[in-house]
């Protein structure tokens, strides 16, 4: 099924054998309106659902809280742990509490005194500084300020976003990520790292090239590993998540975030970390359904 961008559900290609290299997945510029269906039609027994949907009402909750509701199993995170991942200041105060370090930051909530909001970054943290929509993905309304007055003029424009801001303390440091698989047992991947020629990239310039495993000494390997799976068990992870860190040039390690729902295609960081584990994109998919399936079954079990 193909969900559009207005919201719309299309019932698209049904593949029982390996598609021939020709054939496209819909996508927006491709959608056939007489295939439209109502939402609940989706229901089949016995299915898994793979929602592999990234941003708002992907990976939020929204529709893991339709899936629950149409009682299908479905891989990845349920809908509490969801949005709480997806909200960039209740992640960094829940991993505040875990222990797990993060960099520097303040918050901004649409009503509150803004004033006092930016004398609090000015006092607390030091330009450059990013400002971010609370939930929003893929770098969408990310500004970086190197002063006051950019620093409202992001503000401004993160508003356009959410009504939730996080204004971050800038750091020079390398983009290492981690892949999280499970449930109450969790798996973590040796690191994988992002390498980019700009200083920071938006949405438009995202995805450079890759390191797997990264070029990180052990003891940073084993530290992120540990710090993964904390921030996971603490968010109240299941399935699948990718944690992305900072690593700086002294060797300090930050949680950046923790992605519910990461990219998934065969090139995307996620699988081609399992892959470099030994485990292959088509069983690692495999694994998650099971995962997916049992998730359903112990969610079931606890309804009275």
């Amino acid at each position: 099924y193909f969900i559009t961008q207005s919201g719309d559900f299309i019932k698209t290609q049904e593949f029982i054998e390996t598609p021939g290299d020709d054939e496209k997945l819909m996508t927006n510029d491709t959608v056939e309106a007489s295939q439209a269906i109502k939402p609940s039609d989706i229901y089949e027994e016995d299915a898994v659902v793979f929602p592999v949907l990234h941003g708002p009402m992907g990976e939020d909750g929204s529709i893991q809280g339709f899936l629950e509701t149409l009682k299908l199993p479905y891989v990845g995170t349920n809908v509490l742990s969801s949005s709480v991942a997806m909200d960039k200041i209740m992640t960094k105060r829940i991993l505040e509490v875990a222990g797990v370090p993060q960099v520097a930051y303040t918050g901004y909530i649409e009503g509150e005194d803004l004033e006092a909001a930016v004398a609090e970054t000015l006092e607390k943290l030091t330009f450059p500084v990013f400002v971010k929509p609370a939930n929003m993905g893929s770098s969408v309304g990310i500004s970086k300020a190197e002063n006051e007055s950019e620093l409202r003029s992001a503000i401004d424009l993160a508003l356009k976003y959410d009504s939730r801001i996080l204004i971050e303390q800038g750091v020079v440091a390398r983009e290492i990520e981690v892949g999280i698989l499970g449930n109450t047992t969790v798996k973590t991947t040796d690191p994988g790292e992002v390498v980019k020629d700009v200083a920071f990239y938006d949405y438009q310039a995202k995805y450079i090239t890759m390191d797997i495993p990264a070029r990180v000494p052990v003891e940073v390997m084993t530290q992120m590993r540990a710090y993964a799976a904390k921030a996971f068990r603490a968010l109240g992870g299941c399935g699948l998540a990718r944690c992305d860190f900072f690593l700086t040039e002294d060797g300090a390690i930050y949680l950046n975030e923790l992605n519910t729902m990461p990219g998934f295609t065969q090139w995307s960081m996620y699988p081609l970390l399992w892959e470099n584990m030994g485990l292959s994109y088509s069983d690692l998919i495999k694994e998650l359904v099971v995962l997916g399936q049992e998730m359903f079954d112990k969610r079931e079990s606890h309804l009275i």
